[in-house]
């Protein structure tokens, strides 16, 4: 196994993790106060989870996101 071909490659993909998953929340949370289901003072309880196939490998993460 190459170190540093594995590491950059988790990286690689939490980065794409990471810039659209926060893209797709903030477009929820912007149609959200529009549509008036949200009012902007929230806290919003969020999961996040990883699976890796072929490690039986499930992580969970929990935390809010603040609107205000």
């Amino acid at each position: 196994m190459n170190d540093d071909t594995f590491n950059h490659s988790i990286r690689k993909l939490l980065k794409n993790v990471g810039v659209n998953t926060q893209q797709e929340i903030e477009q929820a949370v912007r149609e959200a106060l529009a549509d008036g289901r949200l009012t902007g003072n929230e806290t919003l309880p969020a999961r996040v989870t990883v699976e890796v196939a072929g490690l039986e490998l499930d992580l969970e993460f929990r935390g809010d996101i603040t609107l205000e």
